[in-house]
């Protein structure tokens, strides 16, 4: 990844690996990022530093992210005709991406990967919600069962006992 590699070598190099990596010219990035190509050019060849503004450009063409999601984090089952479907609300359209997890830990880790990928919203269970709301940076919402499925719950443990 470019964003990693440029603090790990110099700019020029990291950003010539990363064209070569992806099969992509400077003159398609600087198409693709929205910079002069003689401006790529320069920063390609380490004639110049780039700004920060031009870095940013840089690696949101190269790494774009997924901007206008919705993160799950359940049970893999929970998940499985969810997982990255569209749903409209209003007149928006937004992606929903699922995260299983099968444990707590599983699902703190899941919620920090959603925030940094760029989640405009978490939904997790009841018990994760208070904490996830302290160590991400966008909104929480709840999973609340139907009161169907707690009562089917009941009645197996029912037959089991």
């Amino acid at each position: 990844m470019l964003s990693r590699r440029i603090f790990e070598t110099e700019f020029a190099e990291a950003l010539q690996e990363e064209l070569e990596r992806q099969d992509m010219t400077a003159r398609e990035l600087a198409d693709l990022a929205g910079i002069p190509p003689a401006t790529l050019y320069k920063l390609t060849s380490g004639k110049t530093d780039p700004r920060l503004s031009t870095v940013r450009k840089i690696v949101n063409a190269l790494e774009p992210r997924e901007k206008s999601f919705i993160a799950a984090i359940a049970a893999r089952f929970l998940l499985d005709e969810l997982d990255n479907r569209d749903i409209t609300v209003g007149n928006r359209k937004y992606r929903i991406r699922g995260y299983s997890a099968d444990s707590l830990e599983e699902c703190i880790i899941a919620a920090v990967r959603a925030d940094k990928e760029g989640a405009l919203g978490i939904i997790c269970a009841p018990i994760l919600a208070p904490i996830v709301e302290k160590i991400v940076d966008c909104p929480v919402a709840i999973i609340k069962p139907h009161q169907k499925t707690l009562i089917e719950a009941i009645e197996t443990i029912a037959r089991r006992v």
